[in-house]
């Protein structure tokens, strides 16, 4: 997907993640050039990646989380994440479009990938967020959402949803005043 091997970035990859993203093209270059040395093969592993959430979380247990995250950024699930993925991740999960947000959440609890979500799935990352509190925090929090198993419940009742049931997301979009808009959750 991007330009592993080469130590500068493509023009087509450049003009794509200025068309795609909010970053101009120096951010984008600095980016790419901190990439290179923290990544010089050019890809992010999911050890790599493990590692960043843990220095980010170093009382918890991040490696569930981070497996998750990661999926839902390794686009073209190579196992990898290229430089494209992972600026349109970092773009994404800061500054990017709602609706962009809501896709990403989507692909998050989309452990299988398969366009929808169970509430099992929903229940496989309560469990990996809850692994990021601290115990003494956990404590602190609602008795009804206090444990992921009661977290993911909740969750779950606010779609409506049986136990057997499953969610699917479609997406339309269009406006500023073009409309079309068009959002469903199933």
């Amino acid at each position: 997907m991007g330009n592993a091997k080469s130590s500068a970035m493509s023009k087509e990859i450049l003009e794509d993640l200025k068309l795609s993203t909010k970053f101009s093209e120096n951010e984008l270059s600095q980016w790419y050039e901190n990439f290179q040395k923290q990544c010089p093969s050019g890809r992010i592993t999911p050890e790599e990646f493990q590692k960043i959430y843990e220095r980010f979380f170093p009382d918890s247990d991040a490696a569930a989380y981070a497996q998750h995250v990661f999926r839902s950024f390794d686009t073209n699930d190579d196992g990898t994440l290229d430089f494209k993925e992972y600026i349109i991740a970092l773009h994404m999960t800061s500054t990017g479009k709602t609706e962009r947000k809501l896709e990403w959440a989507f692909s998050l609890f989309d452990v299988d990938k398969n366009g929808y979500i169970t509430k099992s799935e929903v229940a496989e990352i309560c469990q990996a967020i809850f692994k990021l509190i601290p115990k003494d925090e956990q404590e602190n929090l609602p008795a009804e959402e206090n444990t992921p198993e009661k977290r993911a419940d909740k969750l779950w009742s606010f779609f409506n949803k049986k136990d057997n049931g499953n969610i699917m997301f479609f997406f339309i979009y269009l406006n500023s005043y073009n409309v079309l808009v068009f959002i469903c959750i199933i």
